[in-house]
């Protein structure tokens, strides 16, 4: 076995990859990001100990987001710029051991003796770090301490790295909070220990779903801050006539750049993807040569970037490798990274902007068609009082929510089928790319109301939250007593944190597909089935039949 992981919903076979990632992951790239997590618990372990002696460093702080997030699925692809975090780890970590050892003795105290990740030095070459990051795989785990365990380890893991790429994204606006800083640390140090059990695992991911939450409100709070709340907005979704550039992923602050960068030089700006949401924000969607959505979600990028006549920026995870007809037209930003992909630093979108005038463009206007986005908390809480009246009489009757990631694995049409099988007295919420199974169809409206309701990105999750207990609060019950169904679909580690959150607030009978992450093992599924009632999805119409009755 030359790999092992099973972080994404895709995995082979549905229990992991093992030559080559699904996601198009190598061998080599797959143990760098196991040892690059091996390395970054044996810097939180120095750092957490120092901060619980109120000493704290904010490099080793954000260093530690970005060394999670940059192991998401799709994001960093590059053994070169791996093995650099890997011995930007190792300084850091020292610089957390010194912090650590002098505030011992400035205290009185002796140190303690740390071993198994906080001793980790790196090897002299790539060839020697990929070596040890087989040494300290799952696969080494799985044997030692069993199937259950292990896989409840890296559900907390997988939770910390989509919580850490929602934090990064907070901090790159200027949000942050010390308590989640502390949190990565204590969970990171929490996963070094071999004696764990079962309740303790199962808490420490509860708790990770509650900091998560914290988490959702800051980086919402950053973008709103910024870009002021969405509003609901339509989206053309044909091209325009002129130059053209595509921004795909979640940073709104690149986009913002490249929206300014590009102001009055002739070209037209396209989001893809997860970006699609931006157009909703005052502050982005005042400009005017920000024309529209082109494509749909992140797996079918490849073919439809080939088509696309222009320059293409990846800002964040959901790269695929790139076609040798369009290699030399798409760029990299922030932590996401494709051997031979020019990468951009410092926000200098030069190099895009000029491949974009270089390129052909759109040579005519395409048909008016446009969706509709914007639909965020303050959105659909400014119509709470209509929408609340409309389930007293009967008008509505139950709402879901059927969203997450997409993806393209089989089983995936049932997000279009359920969507399109809810009666038309029901509202359907959704967020992340996995609307894009259904969104561009026409669902119609409740006296004015859409029925579909795009909330935004997979992070405004914490806006279906807002809005549920919202709900809850107008009728008096808890969200599990709202005529309210979640159908969830997952891909990615994003995915993982936020069920870690709903699970947390103690919300039940959530639908999860298309399939079951391979690390939940049939143990730790009872568990929150027990607890939950969490369930696989089964077909569209029987699905909702249950719900319905």
């Amino acid at each position: 076995m030359s790999m092992f992981c099973y972080q994404c919903e895709q995995t082979a076979k549905g229990t992991g990859c093992t030559t080559q990632g699904v996601c198009g992951k190598d061998p080599q790239t797959a143990t760098l990001q196991d040892l690059l997590i091996y390395a970054t618990k044996g810097l939180s372990m120095y750092a957490h100990r120092a901060r619980e002696f109120g000493v704290k460093d904010h490099e080793i702080d954000v260093f530690t987001l970005e060394a999670l997030f940059t192991t998401v699925t799709n994001v960093n692809f590059d053994p070169q710029r791996l093995q650099g975090l890997l011995r930007r780890v190792a300084e850091l970590r020292d610089r957390a051991k010194s912090l650590y050892e002098e505030t011992c003795s400035k205290n009185g105290q002796e140190p303690e003796d740390l071993g198994g990740p906080a001793l980790w030095s790196p090897a002299k070459d790539l060839d020697g770090l990929i070596q040890q990051g087989r040494e300290v795989g799952i696969a080494g785990r799985k044997e030692r301490l069993g199937e259950d365990i292990t896989g409840l380890q890296e559900l907390l893991t997988y939770g910390l790295k989509g919580m850490a790429a929602y934090a990064d994204h907070a901090q790159i606006l200027g949000h942050e909070d010390d308590e989640v800083y502390a949190f990565f640390h204590e969970a990171l140090d929490f996963l070094t220990k071999e004696d764990l059990t079962v309740d303790e695992l199962v808490a420490m991911n509860l708790s990770c779903g509650e900091v998560n939450l914290k988490v959702m409100e800051l980086l919402d709070a950053a973008n709103t801050g910024a870009y002021r709340d969405p509003l609901p907005t339509p989206v053309r979704i044909e091209p325009v006539k002129g130059k053209a550039i595509l921004i795909s992923g979640h940073d709104l602050k690149d986009l913002e750049a490249l929206l300014k960068q590009t102001e009055g030089k002739g070209i037209n700006v396209y989001t893809h993807g997860e970006m699609l949401p931006a157009h909703g924000y005052p502050e982005l969607k005042k400009y005017k040569h920000f024309v529209g959505n082109y494509g749909g979600a992140w797996q079918d990028q490849r073919k439809e970037f080939d088509q696309f006549p222009g320059a293409i920026l990846m800002t964040t995870n959901c790269i695929q490798k790139p076609r040798e007809t369009y290699k030399g037209r798409i760029f990299t930003s922030g932590l996401v990274a494709w051997p031979g992909v020019v990468h951009i630093k410092n926000r200098d979108f030069t190099p895009v902007i000029d491949a974009a005038l270089a390129a052909e463009g759109f040579t005519q206007d395409g048909p008016d068609k446009t969706i509709m986005v914007g639909f965020g908390h303050a959105a659909v809480l400014g119509v709470a009082d209509k929408v609340v009246d409309a389930v007293k009489r009967g008008a509505i009757k139950h709402f879901f929510l059927i969203g997450g990631c997409d993806g393209a694995k089989s089983g995936r049409n049932y997000y279009t089928d359920l969507a399109q099988a809810v009666p038309q007295d029901c509202l359907i919420l959704t967020l992340g790319c996995g609307k894009y199974r259904f969104n561009k169809l026409d669902f119609g409206d409740i006296e004015g109301i859409p029925r579909l309701l795009d909330i935004g990105q997979c992070n405004d999750a914490y806006s279906a939250i807002q809005i549920a207990l919202a709900l809850a609060k107008a009728f008096d019950t808890d969200v599990n007593g709202l005529p309210l169904s979640l159908n969830i679909s997952w891909y990615e580690q994003k995915a993982v944190c936020i069920l870690l959150t709903l699970l947390y607030l103690g919300i039940k009978n959530i639908r999860l597909g298309p399939t079951l992450p391979a690390f939940v093992t049939p143990a730790v599924l009872q568990v929150l089935v027990d607890n939950f009632n969490i369930m696989p999805i089964t077909t569209a119409q029987e699905d909702l039949k249950a719900i319905l009755g």
